[in-house]
């Protein structure tokens, strides 16, 4: 086994190189963790706020030498640590939670709790089983935060992104009415999801489940003494009209994790993918998500 792998890392946050991509040692596996080969990595905005030191200069990273890059992968067991039971070659996907911290899935390999991937079933390729972890587990625990609705009005602001589209199904098994809030060109695939579809951000939703990052415009659109739930926890917008505030931050969970890879595999819930580009062609990939419209995620692949 080699003794170092390629990793992209944010070295400069906020500038124009900001990213480099560096030889890193191959560190010794801990009791409870696994090294995992990347096959393939998503590109999601939270990866272009690291990299534009958003986050940096609210406080909420401090790594002053590298902060890693990328949250969601899949790939394949190289090792595992004491009390593991996956066998070297296993295909796994996985997510990184966090923000401070100074590794990322934009990778050749990784380090990681055993409990924090799943096995990749059958049918589900690397690209396609990348593009799960973070967003397919951030809308379900969204929807948790949200509860049963018991026919209650859901409005989904960025119905058509990678969050958004994965809110649908969840919030329906939960008892919402939901309607998904996007651009026209969106409508069929938010109707093909069992939503109905909007273009216009009317008022007086019971709840609102801000995707689309639209903060106090999104809380604006709730009712009097109804609910939002936010997508950036080191940022609620203020409270105002009685409206519960709260926000989703992801937590990995390899259990559920395993459900959700099922459940894509099956065809139950989407996967798009935009395009899959070598990840020295990253700035691409990071260029058009900051543009924004993207319509499926960037994949990386080492």
């Amino acid at each position: 086994m080699s003794t170092t792998f390629r990793a992209a890392v944010v070295t400069r946050p906020g500038e124009p190189d900001a990213i480099s991509i560096l030889d890193l040692p191959v560190v010794p596996l801990e009791p409870g963790q696994v090294r995992v080969a990347v096959a393939a990595a998503t590109v999601n905005p939270v990866d272009v706020a690291v990299r534009d030191g958003v986050l940096h200069r609210a406080g909420v990273i401090d790594q002053p030498e590298r902060t890693g890059l990328g949250w969601d992968f899949a790939g394949t067991v190289l090792e595992a640590g004491a009390g593991v039971d996956l066998a070297p070659g296993t295909p796994v996907a996985g997510l990184v939670g966090g923000l401070d911290r100074d590794f990322g899935t934009y990778a050749e390999q990784l380090v990681l709790p055993a409990t924090d991937v799943a096995v990749v079933p059958d049918g589900l390729d690397p690209v396609a089983a990348a593009t799960v972890p973070l967003n397919a587990a951030t809308a379900l625990q969204l929807v948790d935060i949200l509860g049963d609705g018991n026919g209650q009005s859901l409005l989904v602001t960025g119905v058509a992104g990678a969050v958004g589209g994965h809110v649908v199904p969840f919030a329906l098994e939960r008892g919402w009415l939901v309607t998904g809030l996007g651009r026209a060109a969106d409508e069929e695939f938010v109707r093909g999801l069992g939503a109905e579809f909007t273009a216009e951000s009317t008022t007086g939703w019971d709840a609102v489940a801000d995707a689309a990052v639209l903060q106090e415009r999104a809380v604006a659109l709730v009712r009097d003494g109804g609910r939002f739930v936010g997508v950036q926890p080191s940022f609620p917008p203020p409270t105002e009209r009685g409206i519960t505030i709260q926000a989703v931050g992801v937590v990995p969970n390899g259990a559920q994790l395993a459900t959700l890879l099922d459940r894509t595999a099956r065809g139950e819930l989407p996967v798009r993918i935009a395009e899959v580009l070598p990840l020295d062609r990253l700035d691409e990939a990071h260029a058009a998500v900051a543009k924004g419209g993207v319509r499926g995620r960037y994949v990386l692949v080492p």
